[in-house]
């Protein structure tokens, strides 16, 4: 289980993180919601220790991960896989190599300067590819692949660490919807399959109600919302979003007279 305990996080004069407490159960899919600045990305990367937390603590299966110093937390970040809005692939890297990458923690030094992977470590790589149908796009240079193509690379990255936990920072942000729904059903067939469990950022309240089994609902660095995803009503939305909540929520603003009328003379 992840526990974060009264877990704040300031920068200067500001409070990104205003005294947060969860408990996620292993193998949970939870989705965080909320406005830009709510608090969110800070959230993910304090578990990951991207971000130091101001106050609290953050502990994961007893390991108290906030105490976590150079090697114990070089093995943490392994366990606990960030994928980015934005892939981190070595563009000049061809998409073997970058999925491999998620494997260095697991190599002597020497050998991950040099890049000798043992044939293991390729085969779990290979087999990771394979998962999300790119294998064969494992020659490829990473910057020569489209955005929905280099996200599943960033994927197949994480899951060969073999992670206890993964935290998905606004992973389909850059996406459009087709490449949007591969990479949440990636995602989710990691959850069930593997039992790993998911924490994931997202903007789009339609796809967390519809992938996450529970909604973590942010404003102000403030929990606001914690419950099942079927409980993250349209109302509870406008409460959280406010007049953002119908963006949120994919649905269409009403019509005035004058798109009526266009919409008549088109027809």
């Amino acid at each position: 289980m992840l526990i974060i305990k009264d877990v704040s996080r300031r920068f200067g004069t500001k409070t990104a993180v205003d005294d947060v407490s969860l408990e996620i159960p292993q193998g949970s899919f939870v989705g965080i919601v909320g406005r830009s600045g709510a608090g969110k990305s800070t959230l993910l990367r304090m578990v990951n220790r991207l971000v130091e937390p101001s106050t609290g603590s953050i502990s994961f299966g007893g390991l108290d991960v906030t105490a976590l110093r150079g090697r114990g937390l070089r093995e943490w970040r392994a366990r606990c896989a960030m994928i980015f809005q934005q892939f981190n692939l070595v563009g000049q890297l061809d998409v073997l190599n970058n999925v491999l990458v998620g494997r260095l923690s697991e190599m002597p030094t020497a050998r991950s300067l040099l890049r000798l992977w043992r044939p293991a470590d390729v085969a779990v790589a290979l087999s990771a590819l394979e998962q999300f149908d790119i294998a064969a796009l494992a020659s490829q240079r990473a910057d020569s692949l489209s955005g929905g193509q280099q996200q599943r690379v960033a994927i197949a990255r994480a899951l060969v660490q073999r992670p206890s936990l993964i935290l998905a920072d606004e992973p389909i942000a850059s996406l459009d919807p087709r490449n949007t729904r591969i990479v949440m059903d990636a995602l989710q067939r990691i959850n069930r399959h593997y039992g790993i469990t998911v924490l994931c950022n997202l903007h789009s309240l339609d796809l967390a109600r519809g992938y996450c089994d529970r909604l973590v609902g942010m404003a102000g660095g403030r929990v606001a919302f914690d419950g099942p995803a079927a409980a993250f009503t349209p109302a509870a939305a406008r409460d959280l979003y406010g007049m953002e909540a119908d963006e949120v929520l994919d649905v269409a603003p009403p019509r005035t007279p004058v798109d009526t009328f266009r919409a008549a003379a088109l027809a």
